[in-house]
C-alpha cells in the first residue's frame, strides 16, 4: 500500500501542473460566465493579461516555477505588484518581462499573505521599494522555522521526486521530439530546485493591521484585512473605482491549499468579501471571475469539508484516514479539480488541529 501510495504521489506531482494548464484554460470560458478576450502580452516566462486601464494579471507562459498569479498594478509615475513569487529568478523574470508593458519603476509589492510561493522574491527588491503587508505577515517571515512548515515543506521534498521521475521518463521516451521536451522540463525543474535552495524570507518593510489606502495620482488602492481565513493574516487589493478585488489565495478560481485555514473564520471573512462593490476578481490561482456566486460556491464547499470530517473524526478516524474518505464529488460542477472522493492530506490535517484550538478553553 505505501509502495502505490507514492507512486500516485509521483504521478500527481508530475501531471497536476500540465493538467491544470489545460483546465484553466478551460475555466477561463466558464468561471463567473463568458469572460471577454482580453489582450495578452506574453514575455519569456510571464504572459500579461489586461483587465482595466493600467492593471493586468500576470500568469506564467513558461517552464519555471513561478508560484502564483500576479495582478500588476500599473500608475501614473510607478508601479505596483500583488505578490512577486516563489524564487528570486521568478521574481527576476517578473520584472524583466515586465517591460513589455512599461518603463516605469515598481515602486510597491503587496504581498497578500506570506506563504513561500507569493513572497519569495521580496528579497531582490532594494530600499526604494515598499513591501506591504498585514503584520501577520512580518511575523511569520521572521519565524525561523518558516521553511520547515507547510507548504514550503512539502514543495522542497517534492523536487528530488519529480526529478527522478522526468529522468526516468527521458529514459523511457523513443520519440526525440518528446525526450527533448520533457529534458526542457527536468532542466527548469533542476533550476527551481537550486533557486528554492537558496531562498531567504524576506519580510515586508510596511504593515498594516486592519486597512490601509494608497493613491498613486487618480488611482486608489485600498488594503483589506477583512478576517482570518486561508492564513492569520490575508490581504485583498480593492480598487474601488475600476471594481477590482485582488484576493491572493483567500479566493481562488479553484480550490486553494489549506494547511494554514482557520475554517469558520475563513467563511465569514468571504462573506465580508462580497460585500466589497467589484466585478472582476483577480485570484493567487486560477483563472480571473465576475460572479459572486463562486465564492458562495467555496463557502458551501468548506462547510460540507468541514461537516464530513467532525462526523470521520467522532468516529475515530485518523487525519490520513479522513483525507480519503470524504467526498466532495457534488462540488465538482464549480471546481472541477475534484476528480473523486478525497481531499488534500495537509488541509484535513490542519482541520484536525482547529478542531483541538476551537475545544481548548
Amino acid at each position: 500500500m505505501k509502495g502505490t501510495a507514492r507512486a500516485l504521489a509521483v504521478i500527481l506531482v508530475i501531471s497536476i501542473p500540465a493538467w491544470f494548464s489545460s483546465e484553466a484554460q478551460a475555466q477561463s470560458q466558464v468561471v463567473g460566465g463568458a469572460r471577454a478576450a482580453a489582450p495578452v502580452i506574453s514575455g519569456k516566462v510571464y504572459s500579461f493579461e489586461k483587465i482595466a486601464d493600467g492593471v493586468y494579471y500576470a500568469t506564467s507562459s513558461g517552464p519555471m516555477a513561478t508560484g502564483g498569479n500576479h495582478p500588476i498594478i500599473v500608475n501614473e509615475r510607478d508601479v505596483m505588484l500583488v505578490d512577486d513569487g516563489t524564487t528570486p529568478a521568478a521574481a527576476r523574470a517578473l520584472l524583466d518581462d515586465l517591460k513589455l508593458i512599461t518603463d516605469k519603476p515598481v515602486r510597491w509589492v503587496v504581498n497578500t499573505h506570506f506563504h513561500y510561493d507569493h513572497t519569495d522574491g521580496n528579497s531582490i527588491f532594494g530600499p526604494n521599494v515598499e513591501i506591504i503587508g498585514h503584520e501577520f505577515i512580518r511575523h511569520a517571515l521572521m519565524d525561523p522555522d518558516v521553511l520547515r512548515r507547510e507548504p514550503f515543506k512539502t514543495a522542497l521534498s517534492n523536487m528530488p521526486i519529480q526529478v527522478d521521475a522526468l529522468k526516468k521518463q527521458i529514459a523511457d521516451e523513443t520519440d526525440p521530439g518528446r525526450r527533448a521536451t520533457i529534458e526542457k522540463q527536468l532542466a527548469a525543474t533542476q533550476a527551481d530546485w537550486e533557486e528554492l535552495k537558496t531562498i531567504k524570507p524576506t519580510p515586508p518593510t510596511m504593515t498594516y493591521s486592519s486597512k490601509m489606502t494608497l493613491y498613486s495620482g487618480q488611482r486608489e488602492i485600498q488594503l483589506l484585512f477583512l478576517g482570518r481565513g486561508h492564513t492569520q493574516g490575508d490581504t485583498v487589493v480593492f480598487l474601488p473605482k475600476e471594481r477590482i478585488v485582488c484576493t491572493g489565495d483567500l479566493m481562488e478560481s479553484r480550490l486553494a491549499y489549506m494547511g494554514d485555514g482557520l475554517f469558520d473564520e475563513w467563511i465569514t471573512t468571504l462573506e465580508a468579501l462580497k460585500k466589497l462593490d467589484f466585478d472582476t476578481v483577480l485570484p493567487g490561482h486560477g483563472v480571473p471571475f465576475h460572479e459572486k456566486s463562486l465564492i458562495t460556491a467555496f463557502q458551501d464547499y468548506l462547510r460540507d469539508l468541514v461537516t464530513q470530517v467532525t462526523t470521520l473524526r467522532k468516529q475515530g478516524m485518523s487525519a490520513e484516514d479522513a483525507a480519503q474518505k470524504v467526498d466532495l464529488t457534488s462540488h465538482k460542477t464549480d471546481f472541477p479539480q475534484i476528480q473523486g472522493p478525497g481531499a488534500d492530506l495537509r488541509g484535513v490535517r490542519r482541520m484536525y488541529e482547529w478542531m483541538d484550538e476551537r475545544a481548548k478553553p
